[in-house]
């Protein structure tokens, strides 16, 4: 069973207080959203103020008065964005960009301020990103080695499964950061099945990873087990913490214990094989299950209650077999 587990924190996304029992087919308006909500339908008003979780830069900067961006922020590959160009190549639209301009000195923010990426900061390129040394090191060098960490999660018989991630059966982790890159890393279950390595194998900047081929390794004293890369791309950035310290993985396998960087022209294409968390959450549950089967076969069966089981189930039981977990769970 899941236990969800909060963060003391206020939605940014989602509408307002006025709501009422009903369908559209009855006293709903022209400007009321219809909505199932245990079994009852709801008729409700959107929040004129409620803010966007990502908002695009075109509405940052009061070129267009509601857009959300669903592209990761990378703009280069942005069908939007590209739309909005040509209107402004035809005179149809001013550019986000001469919007800013017409701005006060000290309101000319960044780019990346706009978004929400960074802190207030004024733009000193007159919004010739190209020609920005800031933009080119936010983009290429602080962005991928800025640690992420998961703002709401859910516990499967204390295993953590987090909100906004991607999860291969091979328990991998993948998250697509600010503009277009994806984030690679262990799972909690792996981690805590396995114990914490004594080493990671980690290849070098530039490798290709193949989704569902060998991507790194671990050892642990006399054992080692590949581990199936969950995405395809190349490398942009290692983590040199957890070559250095590999116990960080296990003790945030989701934050400063990530492993990769990744780079994907198609990131979409690039994630549809993975399960995003509700998905995920039925997938670990029958992942504890089995689990659970194989302990019980070599030590007897599990309190009736079940409780957490330890955080190195292969340190407390060797018996249990090196080989056999990591073919069951590694996929390798």
């Amino acid at each position: 069973m899941a236990e969800k587990v909060k963060e003391t924190k206020r939605s940014r996304v989602g509408y307002g207080s006025a709501y009422q029992r009903g369908s559209a087919r009855g006293r709903g308006t022209a400007h009321e959203l219809e909505a199932v909500l245990g079994g009852q339908t709801w008729m409700v008003t959107p929040d004129k103020t409620a803010k966007i979780e990502n908002p695009c830069i075109w509405m940052q900067a009061g070129v267009v008065a509601h857009k959300g961006c669903n592209n990761f922020y990378d703009c280069t590959t942005c069908r939007y964005d590209r739309g909005m160009k040509m209107q402004v190549t035809r005179g149809k639209q001013i550019s986000w960009q001469d919007a800013m301009r017409r701005r006060s000195e000290m309101n000319r923010v960044c780019r990346h301020s706009l978004t929400g990426r960074i802190q207030h900061r004024v733009c000193a390129y007159d919004f010739e990103c190209g020609t920005c040394d800031f933009d080119q090191f936010f983009e290429d060098v602080w962005t991928h080695k800025t640690e992420t960490h998961p703002v709401e999660s859910q516990r499967v018989r204390g295993f953590e499964v987090p909100f906004g991630y991607y999860y291969d059966n091979g328990h991998t982790w993948a998250r697509i950061e600010s503009g277009g890159t994806i984030r690679v890393g262990m799972d909690d279950f792996a981690l805590k099945v396995l114990g914490a390595a004594d080493a990671y194998d980690l290849p070098l900047m530039g490798k290709e990873l193949t989704h569902g081929e060998a991507g790194w390794g671990l050892r642990r004293k006399d054992q080692q087990a590949d581990v199936l890369s969950p995405v395809s791309g190349v490398i942009v950035e290692v983590n040199a913490g957890v070559r250095e310290h590999p116990s960080v993985s296990n003790r945030d396998p989701y934050g400063g214990g990530w492993l990769f960087v990744v780079h994907s022209p198609e990131i979409k294409k690039t994630m549809e094989p993975l399960m995003a968390t509700a998905e995920s959450l039925n997938w670990m549950n029958h992942e504890v299950q089995r689990l659970e089967e194989m302990i019980e076969s070599v030590a007897g069966p599990l309190a009736a209650d079940g409780g957490y089981l330890t955080d190195d189930i292969y340190g407390a039981m060797p018996s249990i077999g090196w080989d056999n977990l990591t073919h069951a769970f590694l996929k390798t």
